[in-house]
């Protein structure tokens, strides 16, 4: 059956962004006192601040107290400091261009909040192509990435089946989600994750280019009918 819809994540996938998420929650736990390295952090990148809040400062939550502070300061960080330094991933706007020409719905799904995709968008130079109308935030899920609840609420914004979308992401929680939510992944190593963590995906490109280039063969591609 052909695709009908796109779920999109965006960092990593679509804005080379998650080396400057990862120096963001160094910096933001620095403020509040803790040390954690960059190479700890890094690996985590795909989750959102309810996941990595509790593994380097336990017992903190990113809704109350000094950890939603952490939280606040590492937001802060992305749309003050490290958004207007990002680029897009290579072939980006192209790819969002060949699926809307093929007729997909697309729709994001981020753990990132409004404010922040608003900034990541116009640093992929697809803010005139998405609408974060069209978008499942942080504030859509209970739970992120690895959880499935974001990808369930881009499902239901775009009321289809999950046998009827593929996602584009970049990282192994990514994979998780949608897996979880009965969504199948093509991966872009473009976020820094190797094969061996993206396994689970049903076909990895290098990034968006590299999707565009083989469009015809992936699986995005239509499925033509043959009699018999």
């Amino acid at each position: 059956m052909a695709y009908k819809g796109v779920i999109l994540d965006v960092d990593g996938t679509l804005v080379l962004s998650n080396d400057a998420h990862a120096q963001a929650w160094v910096e933001a736990f620095a403020v509040f006192d803790y040390e954690v390295e960059f190479e700890q952090i890094r690996p985590l990148i795909g989750m959102g601040g309810d996941q990595i809040i509790p593994k380097f400062a336990p017992g903190l939550s990113d809704q109350e107290g000094k950890g939603k502070k952490i939280a606040d300061k590492r937001k802060e960080l992305i749309i003050n400091k490290f958004g207007k330094n990002l680029a897009p991933a290579s072939g980006t706007r192209q790819l969002m261009l060949k699926m809307q020409d093929e007729g997909l719905r697309l729709i994001i799904a981020t753990s990132a909040t409004s404010e922040e995709l608003s900034v990541l968008l116009k640093a992929a130079q697809i803010d005139d192509l998405l609408s974060q109308d069209e978008a499942a935030t942080s504030s859509d899920a209970e739970a992120s990435k690895p959880a499935p609840d974001i990808v369930e609420a881009a499902l239901s914004q775009l009321n289809m089946q999950p046998s009827e979308v593929v996602m584009l992401g970049d990282t192994p929680y990514d994979i998780e989600s949608a897996n979880k939510a009965g969504v199948g992944v093509i991966a872009l190593r473009c976020g820094g994750f190797d094969d061996s963590q993206l396994k689970d995906a049903i076909a990895i490109y290098n990034e968006p280019a590299d999707l565009v280039t083989h469009y015809d063969t992936s699986p995005l591609a239509p499925k033509v009918m043959t009699r018999t």
